[in-house]
């Protein structure tokens, strides 16, 4: 006998609380999606909860987690727009893209991987180095490495370019 209520009744008793907290954090609909991923997530995890552990604390930490899962995906999610933005908006003011998205491909994947996941997904190094693999240290060392090399190249090319406009304007 493991001295643990069964789970049913371990919603009943502590599902008000739970959906109070969803609620608090989040809106009313997705409250109600973040109360019920609570229970699945507690369910899977019930049966190696200690006999004498908060039941209610646990469940509150497993749906503010849950909750913060939520706001951060909808961060993600696409704004809708009445008028898509003009493509001329995003034209290349100097034709330098090109230039910068083949150095880019050129890094070695794990400094391509470190500058998109932490300067283009905004993730912390710790996050990076979970998804790359090693450390927060070797993930901001690979970010970096990839930056000064970025540089070395976008640097070179806008000099290229500059030297090219100028010898057209100039002919001399």
């Amino acid at each position: 006998m493991t001295g643990k209520q069964p789970f049913e009744a371990v919603v009943e008793l502590h599902g008000a609380t739970v959906l109070r907290v969803c609620r608090a954090l989040l809106s009313p609909a997705d409250a109600d999606d973040a109360w019920s991923e609570t229970f699945v997530s507690a369910l899977k995890a019930y049966p190696d909860l200690p006999a004498d552990a908060n039941v209610e604390a646990w469940l509150g930490t497993i749906a503010h987690r849950k909750a913060v899962d939520v706001t951060r995906a909808a961060a993600r999610r696409a704004v809708p727009v009445a008028e898509p933005p003009d493509a001329a908006a995003d034209a290349p003011v100097r034709g330098l893209d090109g230039d910068l998205a083949d150095a880019v491909a050129g890094l070695p994947a794990k400094q391509r991987q470190a500058i998109a996941y932490h300067f283009l997904a905004g993730l912390p190094y710790a996050d990076v180095a979970a998804i790359v693999g090693g450390s927060a240290d070797a993930a901001r060392r690979a970010a970096a490495d990839g930056i000064a090399a970025l540089r070395r190249v976008y640097q070179g090319a806008a000099a290229r370019n500059d030297s090219r406009n100028d010898s057209r304007r100039h002919p001399w």
